[in-house]
């Protein structure tokens, strides 16, 4: 599958957050690196964990992607974003690598600024231990 259409597999779940959606797509030993957890964080339960929480906490309506660099040899993307979040501004990157399957294998997010990682850091802990409860 190609780079481009695993791109607009992605997209598609950021348009309507199905957590089905998005469990199909990650592979089963896929990597996700957290912008502020130290170490990778490894398999597919706890990468559909992460970006679920993501998705409730940082996918509101002022989200938006604003720039896509895309390589199809490498096949991986990376997403540069915007939002606003609790009257803090948000710029972030998304790096994703699939696999030869089409499956997400590799996800990396950086945010900034420091005020940003900040206050992804704080909801993002709140969205997890709401979801272990």
């Amino acid at each position: 599958m190609s780079t481009a259409a695993n791109l607009k597999i992605w997209h598609d779940h950021m348009a309507r957050k199905s957590e089905t959606g998005l469990t199909e797509q990650i592979a089963s030993d896929a990597v996700f690196h957290s912008p502020v957890v130290h170490t990778p964080q490894k398999g597919a339960p706890i990468v559909i964990a992460y970006l679920s929480a993501a998705d409730v906490v940082l996918g509101n309506e002022s989200f938006r992607y604003v720039r896509e660099i895309v390589d199809e040899n490498a096949n991986m993307a990376m997403l540069e974003f915007e939002l606003d979040l609790d009257g803090t501004h948000v710029n972030g990157v998304d790096i994703i690598t699939w696999n030869e399957e089409g499956k997400i294998q590799d996800f990396k997010v950086m945010v900034r600024p420091l005020q940003a990682i900040n206050k992804v850091w704080e909801e993002m802990g709140k969205m997890l231990e709401k979801m272990k409860g």
